[in-house]
């Protein structure tokens, strides 16, 4: 084993790189993109009887309580805005829940994840201690309930680095060239791998193969999809691009 490869691993760099491209649209080169931060909240309370349920303390009924809260925050992140093109507001959204043991029992537990995008103008701690605030502050209302909050990700948002601006260019004038329209620059509201690069100071953009929305894409659907078209003139984008930035011409 060579010098520089023990140093690669000790240090658990695999590449070094002045830009770098990821995966993403054909019409559109994105620039930035949103942070995702998912929590699970388990909620105890006691078991008992259906027959007798003042005998329990009902955790889905906690959990009810707590869920009405994170809802109607939604309406609060509408207001902060983002300045980035493409994106608009935070996100919150629960798509997992479980607990209970039978029909006849009061449950005493209950657990949900939560879904939390962050826009690139948030600050990613922030995000998360004021979730925290206010899961715990609902349950500071509920006599014999308790929580548990776990992080199950954090993935930081995706910003645009001095020096993209080069990889940004050379995109949009061979998509021009290729599609027959103007590449615009953008961000969009999910969140990619590519953010790892961002935070190792690695200027990063996307592009790709793909239409033009998420929603054209049908993404996550059963039948997401790409044109073929759009393959084969995002691939003849991205070499000439890359021809172009490693000054093959």
């Amino acid at each position: 084993m060579t010098n520089v490869v023990k140093e690669l691993r000790s240090s658990q760099g695999l590449s070094q790189a002045t830009l770098a491209l990821s995966a993403g649209f054909s019409y559109a080169v994105t620039t930035a993109h949103n942070g995702c931060l998912h929590l699970e909240v388990v909620v105890h309370g006691k078991q008992g009887h259906a027959a007798m349920p003042e005998r329990g303390i009902d955790a889905l009924a906690a959990a009810t309580q707590i869920l009405t809260a994170i809802y109607a925050s939604r309406e609060a992140l509408k207001s902060r805005v983002s300045a980035t093109t493409g994106i608009t507001h935070p996100t919150i959204n629960v798509g997992l829940i479980e607990g209970g043991i039978n029909t006849n029992v009061v449950p005493d537990r209950v657990s949900f994840r939560i879904d939390r995008r962050i826009i690139p103008e948030e600050s990613p701690a922030a995000a998360e201690a004021e979730l925290h605030a206010l899961i715990e502050a609902e349950v500071a209302k509920i006599p014999g309930v308790r929580v548990e909050i776990r992080r199950i990700m954090l993935s930081l948002p995706l910003v645009k680095l001095p020096g993209a601006e080069k990889i940004v260019a050379a995109l949009q004038a061979r998509g021009a060239e290729f599609f027959g329209v103007d590449i615009i620059e953008h961000g969009v509201p999910l969140y990619t791998d590519a953010r790892h690069y961002t935070a190792a100071g690695i200027p990063t953009v996307l592009y790709g193969a793909g239409p033009r929305t998420l929603a054209e894409a049908n993404g996550h659907g059963a039948d997401e999809n790409l044109r073929l078209e759009d393959l084969r003139r995002a691939t003849k984008t991205v070499a000439a691009a890359l021809a172009d930035l490693l000054g093959a011409g």
